[in-house]
């Protein structure tokens, strides 16, 4: 399936036309496909590193994002950062925004590509998806001006907080076994 993520009310789209995201689970774990469109020369999408796990905080920067949480009321959650040189991060929560940790023992394989008027970031986030899961899917996306704007499936009132529930806008129900 295919979200459109919406550009916070607080903020100007500036050269994004379009941030969209392709969800579906495959063996092993969930795939994400973000494509941004507009003119990638005006946003700060810096693509010459390898892929891996990073450890500066990736959400300061460009930054494709999916929170992962487990309903019907689980208050932890996970929360996976892949910049757009293919760094990634992955952080675990008890609570809104309260008991991280850092995720260790798994690898998230980061793709990307692009032209002049679109990014594409495509990761597979591991895992079996034996249960309901509920998604907040989001970007940061800078300009060269250092210029930000904040998109995501929904927002709360306020200033952007992809950690908020009302972010966690897409249900995704269990795979199904084999």
């Amino acid at each position: 399936m295919r979200k459109t993520l919406i550009l916070h009310p607080d903020c100007r789209a500036g050269p994004v036309a379009s941030i969209a995201v392709a969800v579906q689970r495959e063996e092993g774990g969930l795939a994400l496909d973000y494509l941004l469109r507009g003119d990638i020369s005006a946003l700060s999408l810096p693509l010459t590193l390898p892929g891996a796990r990073a450890s500066d905080p990736l959400w300061e920067h460009s930054c494709f994002e999916a929170f992962i949480g487990y309903p019907p009321d689980l208050p932890a959650y996970t929360e996976l950062n892949f910049a757009t040189w293919g760094g990634w991060a992955a952080y675990g929560f008890t609570a809104y925004r309260s008991g991280m940790g850092l995720i260790t023992g798994v690898d998230v394989p980061v793709r990307t590509e692009g032209g002049a008027d679109f990014f594409r970031l495509s990761a597979v986030v591991p895992g079996k998806g034996d249960r309901p899961q509920r998604l907040g899917l989001s970007a940061v996306i800078e300009e060269k001006s250092g210029s930000k704007s904040y998109w995501a499936l929904a927002h709360p009132p306020g200033a952007p907080d992809f950690h908020h529930p009302t972010c966690f806008a897409l249900e995704l129900p269990a795979a199904k076994s084999p």
